[in-house]
Parts: structure tokens; sequence; C-alpha cells
């Protein structure tokens, strides 16, 4: 295997990552993938079940069943 020499300019960034081809490859499998955007309506949505979950406004799951309606 020849060596390889890497610039001080690109090493003494911090940002500097060497993997086998293998796992790159894998991992670019992944960008065919098109990242999930919430909608406004979702992050204030999300925002508002979070704000619940502090303030202790939660449900079991049995309670959750029996509210909508599942329960015997």
């Amino acid at each position: 295997m020849a060596p390889v020499i890497i610039p001080n300019k690109i090493a003494s960034r911090d940002d500097l990552v060497v993997i086998p081809k293998k796992e790159y490859d894998a991992l670019l499998t992944f960008k065919k993938y098109k990242e999930f955007k919430a909608t406004i309506a979702e992050r204030k949505a999300l925002a508002r079940a979070e704000n619940n979950f502090k303030k202790g406004r939660t449900l079991s799951y049995h309670e959750l069943v029996k509210k909508l309606g599942f329960a015997r």
C-alpha cells in the first residue's frame, strides 16, 4: 500500500476523516433519501406537544385507548 501524505492545511482544521471505501459507499446510499422538512403547522404542533409534556399533561396508553374509544 502506498503512503498518503495529507497537507497540513487540511489536517489542521480537525475535519479530516479516514474510512474504508466500502463504508464510504454504504454512507452514500443514505444520500438517496430525502430529508424530512416539517411544515409550519407540524412545528407548531410539536412545540405544543413538548410544552404539554413539560407541564405533565400526558396520557397513559390505557387512558389514550379509552379516550379514543377503543376500550371495551
